[in-house]
């Protein structure tokens, strides 16, 4: 907890710097009024991105969930309702996930593309790890497309290059609810 109120500290005492510097730096070389206009863009750029930072969850719309959605090559036509959303981030983790109810159209329609695909596996088929299939930096993009007991379940991981935390995102269809789980899941 202290380690945290450490880094919030460090931060602020940064942001708080960065603004009195764009004031001091024009006032010392005569311009105070270009400083107050520079410190106030600088305080008042900072304000906005904490904001969003702080109020991610709460800003994420449907139009966010089509795009990344989209991403995956999964289309809604209907009309959705936002369930569940929640993100979370730690130093070098990131995780974010929705639910959304979809339109039985719109299930059948998703069902059908993943079973369609070329690599679907049945329910009493073995998927073998997605995450060791390949090299998490350099590898290429995979997908996959199978089904349990339970859910239909689109995996894709794609390397971002060295440094990098892959893409590993969940798209998962329920199969006695009309719902839908997004997970994004970068470690």
């Amino acid at each position: 907890m202290s380690f945290f109120i450490l880094i919030y500290g460090l931060v602020f005492a940064i942001c708080l710097g960065i603004t009195i510097l764009f004031y001091w730096i024009p006032q010392k070389l005569g311009y105070r009024k270009t400083g107050i206009v520079l410190s106030c863009i600088a305080g008042l750029t900072i304000i906005i991105i904490a904001v969003f930072a702080i109020f991610e969850d709460e800003l994420f719309s449907k139009g966010n969930a089509r795009d990344l959605l989209k991403e995956q090559n999964i289309t809604l036509y209907d009309d959705f309702e936002l369930l569940k959303n929640k993100s979370m981030s730690g130093i070098g983790d990131y995780y974010h996930t929705f639910t959304i109810k979809i339109s039985n159209k719109d299930k059948s329609h998703i069902i059908s593309e993943i079973e369609n695909s070329n690599n679907f596996k049945g329910p009493n088929e073995s998927v073998p790890d997605i995450t060791q299939m390949v090299d998490s930096y350099t590898g290429k993009e995979i997908t996959q497309n199978f089904e349990n007991d339970k859910q239909y379940i689109r995996k894709l991981y794609k390397p971002n290059g060295k440094g990098y935390a892959p893409t590993y995102r969940i798209i998962t269809i329920d199969k006695n609810e009309d719902k839908l789980v997004f997970e994004d899941i970068d470690e």
